[in-house]
């Protein structure tokens, strides 16, 4: 099992940054695939990234280009880099570490772009 803790989300300007870090503890952090979501008030959950154990990505069309994914499997933590934020980056950002059939899930940290 493992769990997962999120936390670097806050206020911040339209074109400013944030970066996001999901810290877990349990055993086996390397085989998971790791991802980040987001949820915006009224909308449904939707994927932001991922990268796989082996070490491959894959956005949302919504933030390619401005997001970056990395995992520091050592440390068991993965990392979401946003730049260029927009207000409809607004949202809780969840992490998730999966495999085979199982799904964990932070408690999710809320980011809010606005002037």
């Amino acid at each position: 099992q493992v769990q997962l803790v999120e936390s670097g989300g806050g206020l911040v300007q339209p074109g400013g940054s944030l970066r996001l870090s999901c810290a877990a503890s349990g055993r086996g952090f390397s085989i998971y695939a790791m991802g980040w979501y987001r949820q915006a008030p009224g909308k449904q959950r939707e994927l932001v990234a991922t990268m796989t154990s082996a070490g491959s990505t894959n956005y949302a069309d919504s933030v390619k280009g401005r997001f970056t994914i990395s995992r520091d499997n050592a440390n068991k933590t993965v990392a979401l880099q946003m730049n260029s934020l927009k207000a409809e980056d607004t949202a809780v950002y969840y992490c998730d570490a999966h495999w085979a059939a199982l799904d964990y899930w932070g408690q999710g940290t809320q980011v809010t772009v606005s002037s």
